[in-house]
C-alpha cells in the first residue's frame, strides 16, 4: 500500500438565518452527485481572513448577501484525495441576509433553500455540519430571547 502525504486545508463557510412567522430557516444547499445537503463553504482567497472567506463563499453558493452576527465553532476531519491525506479544519459564522436572492447563487450546487431549522438538521449529510447547526440555533435562541451570551 503505497504511502500518503499528509496536509493541512483550511476552508470557512456560515449559517444564515432568519426568522419567519413559521419560526427560524436556515439556508441549506445541494448537491446530486454525490449526493450533498451542506452549509456553505470554501477555501480562501490569497490574503483572505477566515471572516473574508465565509463571507465571500455564503454569497457565492446562495446568491444571498450576507452580515457577519458571531463565530459559531470549528469542525476537523480527514479526507483523501489521489495521494494526500487531507487534515481539514472548517470555521463557521452566523450570519444574516442583507440583499441578493437564492437564485444567483453558483452552478457549484443544484439548489440552495431556505429550510425549517429542524428540518435542515435532518437533511444535513455530515453530523459535524449538523452539530454547528444545533450550536448556531442555540445562539440565535439565546439573542431572541434577550440572553446575553
Amino acid at each position: 500500500m503505497p504511502v500518503l502525504r499528509s496536509a493541512r486545508a483550511t476552508s470557512a463557510g456560515g449559517v444564515v438565518h432568519r426568522q419567519t412567522d413559521a419560526g427560524i430557516e436556515i439556508v441549506i444547499v445541494h448537491r446530486r452527485r454525490p449526493v450533498l445537503w451542506a452549509l456553505p463553504k470554501g477555501t480562501p482567497n490569497a490574503g483572505e481572513t477566515l471572516e473574508e472567506t465565509a463571507l465571500r463563499e455564503t454569497r457565492e453558493e446562495t446568491g444571498l448577501e450576507v452580515a457577519m452576527e458571531a463565530p459559531i465553532s470549528s469542525i476537523r476531519y480527514f479526507f483523501i484525495r489521489g495521494s494526500t491525506r487531507f487534515h481539514k479544519t472548517v470555521h463557521f459564522f452566523l450570519m444574516r441576509p442583507i440583499g441578493g436572492a437564492l437564485d444567483l447563487h453558483d452552478a457549484e450546487f443544484d439548489e440552495v433553500r431556505w429550510a425549517p431549522a429542524t428540518e435542515a438538521l435532518a437533511l444535513l449529510t455530515h453530523a459535524t455540519e449538523r452539530s454547528v447547526l444545533e450550536q448556531a440555533m442555540d445562539m440565535i435562541g439565546s439573542v431572541e430571547s434577550g440572553a446575553t451570551a
